[in-house]
């Protein structure tokens, strides 16, 4: 069976909700190909493949936006499909892949990539924190050497990301866990 193309997969009409729910469609596209340049310079430290799912945990929530864009792709899946098992992400399938994976959340798009956020401290400082998945901290240069633009900065796309919500469903900023779509809340 030919798998169906991402425009074939988005919602249709002119509606405002549709027409927000393509927006996100298109941010995390952009998100893709931002995090596919960092993760082609490090290629050699990756170990992340299709399958891999030690970063894929239950608990995980969206926001309203996000879940409703996988109910608007997925919701044959989401009305006739169990979740997966606890402890692990629902969307996982049997072999650990992801059953959503265009539609998958922005906190998602970016797990294995070296990460850097800003914080603050005990002391009220602003500090620069770095991690990275356990499963690729070997094969390239400790995180506290890689240049800035080598780790993906927390923050601004998951500001963007906000606004976009609070334009689909206001200012309630409720999240969604990705298990309980099985069960379609909405906003």
């Amino acid at each position: 069976m030919e798998q169906e193309s991402e425009k074939e997969r988005m919602p249709t009409g002119s509606d405002p909700r549709s027409e927000r729910l393509r927006s996100l469609a298109r941010f995390h596209a952009d998100v893709d190909a931002r995090a596919a340049e960092l993760a082609a310079r490090h290629a050699s430290r990756l170990q992340c493949r299709r399958g891999c799912s030690a970063c894929c945990q239950d608990e995980l929530s969206v926001t309203r936006v996000e879940a409703d864009l996988i109910r608007a792709v997925h919701g044959e899946l989401l009305a006739e499909g169990e979740p997966g098992p606890a402890g692990g992400c629902a969307f996982l399938d049997a072999d650990g892949a992801c059953r959503i994976y265009h539609e998958r959340p922005l906190v998602c798009r970016t797990q294995g990539l070296p990460l850097r956020v800003f914080l603050e401290d005990e002391s009220e400082e602003i500090v620069e924190k770095r991690d990275i998945c356990p499963l690729n901290v070997e094969g390239g240069p400790p995180l506290a050497s890689l240049e800035s633009e080598d780790c993906w900065l927390v923050g601004p796309d998951e500001l963007r990301l906000v606004s976009m919500n609070d334009a689909h469903c206001g200012e309630d900023s409720r999240r969604v866990l990705l298990r309980a779509l099985f069960r379609r809340p909405s906003c």
